[in-house]
């Protein structure tokens, strides 16, 4: 009887290296795919918060028979949501009371709120000027109001821990309703007043670059993320808008030109302190959204005055004149905008 041996034989080396090949191609191929979903999973959720907030603009607006919310006002108390209007001045005249955040207007447990956050952001978002007693709410580096950089009680702001949307400051503004010498005050306008809503934003991410938030620090220490975007400049030339004369009827206020949208390159050299250091509030909305447009970076999420939500790059709002045909938070004649003609 004749016994059939069975030979087995392992991989040879050329067919190992086969193999290794092959593995690191699907890989080469799939991770990128993985990584513009998990980049799309977190856009959605991002448009999904932006939605989230125009709709509790909507709930305040029911309240307050159709008044916007003020972006921030000046706290008259350390705790609380006491504020007068006497107090709304150029500076906060008490420090330590800390600031009141159009988020705790909207949002009932505002401080500990999602719908302001966004996952495409450092951190979901930027810090409060005055953090509070979580660390997790500071930036390394962080100064808050009274000077210090260690986390405690107070001064605590009433506002969501971190914040990755602005308001557009024609429609909800800053704090400045007092009397403070300048020609114009802010006034709060009502809902109704845009006759576009569809075509009017209301909200826009903010800007973050390097996986920081220095961009929205002042002075490179103090976080303002608390401040709106003013996207329009005055005709006479000055960036702030209450400082233009009120005189007439003729449009005193206009969109930025072109060129004062800064190229994202340019921004990277000096990303600190973009509310004073560049011509215009608009190099603060987001570019860190999928869809890259050039040389202004990614997009970001609008949310409209009607509740809709697009994602869009910052050159496209501008061209197509998206923050509105008047800058109705600010008091006296002549509000209208001079440059409404849409760019190709």
């Amino acid at each position: 009887m004749t016994m059939n041996k069975i030979v087995s034989r392992g991989f040879t080396l050329i067919e190992l290296l086969v193999v290794i090949a092959i593995i690191a191609l699907l890989v080469g191929i799939l991770l990128p795919a993985l990584g513009a979903a998990r980049n799309e999973a977190r856009a959605t959720k991002t448009a999904s918060n932006a939605r989230s907030v125009a709709l509790g603009v909507f709930q305040y607006n029911a309240t307050f028979q159709g008044q916007m919310p003020p972006a921030y006002v000046y706290a008259s108390t350390p705790e609380g949501f006491n504020w007068t209007i006497p107090q709304q001045t150029t500076d906060h005249p008490v420090p330590a009371n800390g600031y009141i955040h159009w988020s705790i207007s909207l949002f009932e447990d505002a401080r500990n709120t999602e719908a302001f956050q966004s996952p495409a952001s450092p951190r979901g978002g930027a810090p409060a000027t005055n953090p509070g007693p979580n660390p997790d709410n500071w930036e390394s580096g962080q100064v808050n109001d009274v000077g210090s950089s260690t986390p405690s009680g107070t001064p605590y702001d009433r506002q969501v821990g971190r914040v990755a949307f602005a308001p557009n400051g024609a429609l909800i503004p800053r704090n400045k309703f007092a009397n403070d010498g300048l020609p114009r005050r802010n006034r709060l306008p009502r809902d109704a007043e845009p006759s576009n809503a569809a075509g009017t934003i209301m909200l826009s991410e903010l800007a973050s670059y390097g996986g920081n938030w220095r961009a929205v620090f002042e002075g490179g220490v103090k976080s303002k993320s608390h401040r709106p975007i003013m996207p329009f400049v005055s005709t006479s030339g000055g960036r702030n808008v209450l400082s233009e004369p009120n005189i007439g009827n003729i449009p005193r206020f206009r969109y930025p030109e072109l060129n004062e949208l800064l190229p994202t390159s340019q921004i990277l050299n000096n990303p600190s302190d973009l509310w004073q250091t560049t011509p215009s509030d608009l190099n603060l909305v987001g570019r860190q959204q999928p869809g890259s447009k050039g040389e202004f970076g990614g997009m970001s999420h609008f949310a409209f005055a009607d509740g809709h939500v697009e994602r869009l790059n910052v050159q496209d709002t501008l061209k197509r004149r998206l923050w509105g045909d008047r800058l109705w938070s600010v008091t006296g004649t002549g509000t209208g905008i001079s440059n409404m003609t849409p760019i190709p």
